[in-house]
Parts: structure tokens; C-alpha cells; sequence
């Protein structure tokens, strides 16, 4: 766990899926101070084939560079939704700094939809996935599923209390995509404070991620307006726990902000 008397990792981007935590990880990795996993999500904490009585973090050591450097940290979306990832991260350090990163559940739904459609993990169609098809996560083990949580990963209410059960408001830094990709240099001069690191990212003219333009997968209004009933409460609670403006979401022409490239 420890090498020099400091944990391997000390900051971690949590979630959620979908979210930019891609082009984060990317950002990030070009600061001089800090120094990022050799590759992106690298699921130790929601492994459940380890041992986690006796743990062993030497994936974890490996897989992170930049030994010199006092800031270090990975991204793996699945720890926000996959229980025991946050208690196990906090028993690995339980002086981690915590990210989140947390997109209109609506479009982070159907963007996660579409990956696993491409990725040909997934047959049913947006509607039915939404609807019926949530049985597959109910009948799962734990009730989560990696695949087809769709619509329970944007649950973030609870999501968030489990980190905030485990590690202080302080330690615990809040985003949403939508300010990511509308104004990046702030987001991330925002996060560079809180890793007390120098600000030096300037990334306002650098690509981060488009929104959604493929007109062949647009969300149907009637899906819109069944996630949003499903959706409404939680959103009003995440608001109130994370003191993030959240309200644009109810907006009804609400459409997320497009980043094109430079």
C-alpha cells in the first residue's frame, strides 16, 4: 500500500460513467505535477475476485508512474455505482481526494446505451432498455450490473452519500460535465486548486467531447419525459448534497453544450 510513506495513489476520479471522466484523465495527464495510471481504469476496488480482507495493491503500484511526483491518481467511473469500491478506497487511503464528475442522467443514460450497443453488448433498443429491460440489473447479483445500468447509475443521491459516508466534504470535489465542456479552463483550474497543484492547464481551445449530434440516436421525446419523472427527485436531492446548480436540467429546451475540436 505504501511506498516512501505515501500511498501509491492519492486522488481518484470516481464517476460517473459517461461523464468526461475520458477526457479528464486525458487532461490531467499533461499537468507537471501530477502524474496519471498508464492507462485508464484500471478497476482494482471494484474487483471482487481479491481477497479484500488482505488486499494486494501491486496492480495498482504498477500501473502508476511518476514515483518523484507527490500527486498521483487514477479514473475508473465503475467506483461511484459498484458497492464496497468507496469503503474499500477508503481503506486504502482514507486521506484521498475524491472526484466526481456528474452529467444530465437523461443523456448519460442514453450515451451509456449506446457504447454497449456498439460495443454489440447490447440488443435491446433505448425504450425497452429503460424499461423492462432494468430487470436484468434488479435480478443481478447485488442488484448492479456492469452492463445494463442504464438508468441506476444516475441515481447519484445515494451514490454520493456512500462517498460522503466514507471520506469528508472537503476531500470530495464535485463537476458537472456540462461546465467540463462549456468552460474547461475553469473546471480545471477548479480541480488544480483543489489538488494544490499550480494552474497551468489551458485547455479553452482544445477539444474535450463532443454532445450528442448523431441525428440517427436522438432520445425520443417520450423517453425523455419517462426518465425525467424517474430522474426529478434525485436530481433536486443531488443538488442540495453537492451544492452544484443543477436546475438547468429541469429546463425542457435544456441540450448540452457541444465542444467542437480546434
Amino acid at each position: 500500500m505504501l511506498e516512501n510513506g505515501t500511498t501509491v495513489a492519492n486522488f481518484f476520479i470516481v464517476g460517473a460513467q459517461k461523464a468526461g471522466t475520458t477526457a479528464l484523465h486525458s487532461y490531467l495527464s499533461n499537468h507537471s505535477e501530477l502524474s496519471l495510471s498508464s492507462r485508464k481504469e484500471l478497476h482494482l476496488f471494484d474487483n471482487e475476485t481479491i481477497d479484500w480482507k488482505e488486499p494486494n495493491y501491486t496492480s495498482l503500484k504498477l500501473r502508476m508512474g511518476g514515483a518523484a511526483k507527490k500527486v498521483r491518481g487514477e479514473a475508473t467511473p465503475i467506483y461511484m455505482y459498484w458497492p464496497k469500491s468507496i469503503e474499500r478506497l477508503h481503506a486504502y487511503d482514507p486521506s484521498a481526494k475524491i472526484i466526481v464528475l456528474l452529467r444530465h442522467p437523461v443523456f448519460r443514460a442514453h450515451s451509456n446505451w449506446r457504447m454497449e450497443t456498439k460495443r454489440q453488448a447490447e440488443d435491446l433498443p433505448f425504450h425497452e432498455a429503460i424499461r423492462s429491460g432494468r430487470s436484468r440489473v434488479k435480478n443481478a447479483e447485488n442488484g448492479v450490473h456492469r452492463v445494463y445500468s442504464y438508468v441506476e447509475r444516475g441515481f447519484y443521491a445515494n451514490q454520493i452519500n456512500r462517498i460522503l459516508k466514507y471520506f469528508p466534504r472537503s476531500q470530495v470535489h464535485f463537476i458537472t460535465t456540462d461546465h467540463l465542456w462549456s468552460e474547461p479552463k475553469l473546471s480545471l483550474n477548479a480541480i488544480e486548486d483543489f489538488l494544490n497543484i499550480s494552474q497551468e492547464l489551458t485547455p479553452e481551445n482544445e477539444y474535450i467531447i463532443s454532445a450528442n449530434t448523431d441525428t440517427g440516436h436522438q432520445i425520443r421525446s417520450i423517453d425523455y419525459i419517462f426518465l425525467m419523472e424517474l430522474f426529478s427527485s434525485d436530481i433536486r436531492t443531488t443538488a442540495e448534497i453537492t451544492g452544484l446548480p443543477l436546475g438547468e436540467w429541469f429546463n425542457k429546451h435544456y441540450q448540452e453544450p457541444i465542444k467542437n475540436s480546434k
